[in-house]
């Protein structure tokens, strides 16, 4: 009997919304129609724009009017002998980030807990967090300027060498930069997690003589786990999407065999050269492998997770 008058309370409740809606419809259209009409300009309509993928896209005729060349941009780019490594630069670029600055963060966040003074960790915070806050351009002139042949970097190694220019250093400048800058700032929802790791737990562990290795990974690492699966997924779905202005602004003639890669082509063939239709199939492709990779990332950690999604 409960059942059934809550469920009928329910179905009038409901509808005692609708009717309200329904009354005014006015004040709903105002409040909604903003939002609705710079997600479809903003959103929606430029998805037109993957039209051009399949178009000898011209500016003066239009999506509508371009020549169709169907999947010609596609096979062009696939067959392209520069293909492969434009592609490897781009996972090699992602997976060393990924696996190098993935679990910074955590041990940042894993150590500033072990802090107990609130001032000093406030300040330490400060500094690790400050970098994030500096532009891309401003860092990568930085990074230039301390790897240059007269930079700190040779007067301490008493060495005059042109980091920038070599192709094998490449990915470490660009990866370890990246840390420098992230890093902080990538340990504030880490930090906020274990902030909230029950402090009776902690003291049990103490009293049982757990030392600090066996605490954090008892205690305070199942605290995060969650997080810090929904960051590893988040962060292999952009494996592909590598920052196209920090790669730019990092290249020299010298260092392009390490240095290139889809998002930087993707800039030069379509911006510089005026490819628009090539580069946007090239663009699409690299979208696409990003959604492969995602879903290939989601279904590994599902099963590690004994078969339970997020």
């Amino acid at each position: 009997m409960e059942a059934n008058k809550s469920l009928t309370d329910g179905k009038r409740t409901m509808k005692q919304k609708l009717l309200y809606v329904k009354k005014n419809w006015q004040l709903y259209i105002f409040f909604l129609l903003p939002a609705l009409l710079i997600t479809v300009i903003f959103k929606y309509l430029p998805m037109g724009g993957i039209l051009m993928a399949f178009e000898d896209y011209n500016v003066r005729l239009g999506l509508l009017g371009s020549e169709w060349v169907g999947l010609d941009y596609f096979k062009r780019f696939l067959s392209s002998p520069d293909f492969m490594g434009y592609l490897l630069n781009t996972l090699k670029l992602s997976l060393y980030g990924l696996l190098w600055g993935f679990p910074v963060p955590i041990i940042l966040a894993l150590l500033l807990n072990r802090i107990r003074s609130v001032g000093i960790k406030k300040k330490i915070q400060l500094l690790i967090y400050a970098p994030n806050f500096i532009s891309v351009i401003v860092l990568c002139g930085m990074v230039r300027m301390f790897l240059s042949p007269v930079g700190p970097l040779n007067q301490i190694l008493g060495t005059s060498t042109n980091w920038m220019t070599m192709p094998e250093a490449f990915r470490t400048i660009y990866i370890a930069s990246g840390i420098w800058q992230g890093a902080g700032w990538a340990s504030i929802m880490y930090t906020a997690a274990l902030s909230n790791v029950s402090k009776e737990l902690e003291e049990a562990a103490t009293i049982d003589g757990a030392n600090i290795l066996q605490q954090i990974w008892y205690v305070e690492l199942p605290a995060i786990k969650n997080i810090i699966v929904i960051q590893f997924i988040l962060s292999a779905g952009n494996i592909m999407s590598v920052g196209f202005e920090k790669a730019y602004a990092l290249q020299t003639g010298m260092n392009l065999p390490a240095s290139e890669i889809i998002s930087t082509y993707v800039y030069k063939i379509g911006l510089l050269n005026g490819d628009y239709g090539y580069s946007t199939a090239v663009g699409i492709f690299n979208s696409v492998v990003n959604v492969i990779l995602l879903l290939l990332v989601n279904w590994i950690v599902a099963k590690l997770n004994d078969g339970e999604g997020l």
